[in-house]
């Protein structure tokens, strides 16, 4: 499976094809956007460029993915020039574990099915359509622009109004609008989706608001991937030592949704289809620390790795200092 990186040295940015242990640069592009761009122009296969333009100088990945010798790793996916043109978005209850969490958390009896296991149970029964037809819709949210994605190795914070932060270890799809505004999807990433789990506690009407936070993605697009059965794992590490760790499950076989039928659902909006947008989609995680009962302190280092995916994708946990700032709204009047 080819997979693509994103790295910068300075002001200076490439695209590297993963050679493990090396990375190849990309000749004629700064970005996976101009790839995606230049593939739309002329009607070819993405990975057709990346063969014939990987022609550049190798580096050392070991030396990229720590962070020495200057060059740094970037999100695999951004918009160069306009941040508010990359959408983040994601959807949930589309594993079985995750049901399961939601229904922990906001279920005072077993018994008892709430909304969030309602959907799940839609989708079990209709999220997985036959070819050509449409299922029933995931529950879906959105998560920020650009501005909120993260590289690996940069922290995902907890901004002062949050009650908490954790991670949500999942694959997200990677989209390209094409000129025609025909939507194309570029690969598949690890990404950690990370949302405010306390928050959202207090109600299931609170998931939106807790969604609003900064996410990883990364290190590497995969643009090809296989995505019936994939595992990975999931560990938070704290002062160096493992504190908790999962086994984790992913992909097709493992999910009540289709990949199609999550992309028909967030594209089928007019507003999800305008020409040289990007879009990264979480398609929903199968376990939580914090439903082991794991709350994340300032400092703690979530690790999160798929089979096939590359490279871990590793983001520390900051912590901002506590205490709403009252936000006043002016006149221009």
């Amino acid at each position: 499976m080819m997979r693509l990186v994103q790295i910068q040295n300075g002001t200076t940015r490439r695209v590297a094809l993963v050679e493990e242990p090396r990375l190849r640069l990309i000749a004629g592009v700064k970005s996976i956007y101009d790839l995606a761009v230049l593939a739309d122009s002329q009607g070819a296969p993405l990975s057709k460029l990346v063969r014939e333009s990987a022609i550049g100088d190798e580096l050392d990945y070991d030396a990229v993915y720590g962070g020495n010798g200057g060059w740094k790793l970037l999100a695999p996916i951004d918009h160069p020039e306009e941040p508010a043109r990359c959408l983040v978005t994601g959807t949930g209850l589309t594993h079985l574990g995750s049901a399961k969490n939601r229904q922990a958390m906001h279920s005072a009896s077993e018994a008892e099915m709430n909304d969030s296991m309602k959907i799940f149970k839609w989708g079990v029964e209709g999220g997985k359509p036959a070819p050509g037809k449409i299922g029933i819709a995931p529950e879906w949210f959105y998560k920020g622009n650009g501005s909120v994605l993260r590289a690996p190795g940069e922290p995902l914070e907890v901004p002062p109004y949050a009650e908490d932060g954790g991670e949500e270890a999942e694959i997200a799809g990677v989209y390209f609008i094409g000129k025609d505004g025909a939507p194309r999807r570029i690969g598949m990433a690890i990404g950690n989706e990370f949302s405010d789990h306390k928050f959202e506690k207090r109600n299931y009407l609170n998931l939106a608001g807790s969604k609003l936070r900064t996410c990883a993605l990364g290190p590497e697009l995969v643009v090809d991937p296989e995505f019936q059965s994939v595992p990975g794992k999931v560990a938070i590490e704290r002062a160096g030592k493992v504190l908790w760790s999962q086994e984790i499950l992913t992909g097709e076989a493992e999910m009540c949704h289709s990949v199609a039928n999550l992309e028909h659902h967030h594209f089928k909006f007019e507003g999800h289809r305008r020409p040289g947008d990007v879009h990264v989609h979480y398609f929903g995680a199968c376990s939580l620390s914090f439903g082991a009962g794991i709350l994340l302190e300032h400092g703690d280092v979530m690790d999160v790795t798929f089979a096939g995916f590359g490279r871990p994708l590793r983001n520390p946990l900051r912590v901002l200092p506590r205490g709403d700032t009252l936000i006043t709204v002016k006149h221009l009047s």
